[in-house]
């Protein structure tokens, strides 16, 4: 019978950020920043005689959360919550949320939309010049770069956290 054999030493690193990401939108303006600047230095790559681009959007999701308040005791009458995988969803079941009438009415209280309790995160998918896929994701609270061997690759990402106040 055979046995695993380890063929890599792959790491994962955590940024754990002081004060939480605010919104959808600042999260999503850090990443696309990341794309557009070519941030961390990845390169594009040929995988099956297809051109791909050294940095891409991997796994988004964005959980939308609305308190349904009693206007005269300001008692937290129930909750509503929704998962979308783009800004353009999350933004469109937030407002759907808020705007639910019926909803309101079953639930019994005023709709208010509860940003401090969502969550939200975006996984890059980055290839290293070194040859190296590896993962950033941000969250609300955290930064993670996972599937790495080499050092030099979180060193980089950590390089660009730092020119970020958002991210201290």
């Amino acid at each position: 019978m055979s046995d695993f054999v380890q063929k890599a030493n792959v790491k994962r690193s955590v940024r754990t950020l002081t004060t939480r990401i605010a919104d959808v939108a600042t999260l999503n303006t850090l990443v696309q920043g990341v794309i557009d600047t070519n941030a961390f230095q990845c390169v594009d790559h040929v995988v099956a005689g297809e051109t791909h681009p050294g940095t891409v959007r991997g796994t988004q999701s964005f959980g939308i959360r609305v308190v349904y308040e009693n206007p005269t005791t300001l008692k937290n009458m129930g909750t509503a919550t929704a998962k979308a995988s783009t800004v353009a969803g999350y933004t469109a079941a937030s407002t759907a949320l808020v705007g639910n009438a019926a909803l309101a009415t079953a639930i019994g209280g005023d709709p208010i939309q509860d940003t401090e309790g969502e969550g939200y995160s975006i996984s890059l998918n980055c290839h290293d010049a070194n040859g190296e896929d590896y993962t950033v994701t941000f969250a609300r609270k955290t930064i993670t770069v996972s599937s790495y061997e080499d050092n030099a690759i979180v060193a980089r990402v950590n390089t660009w956290a730092n020119t970020k106040p958002a991210l201290a």
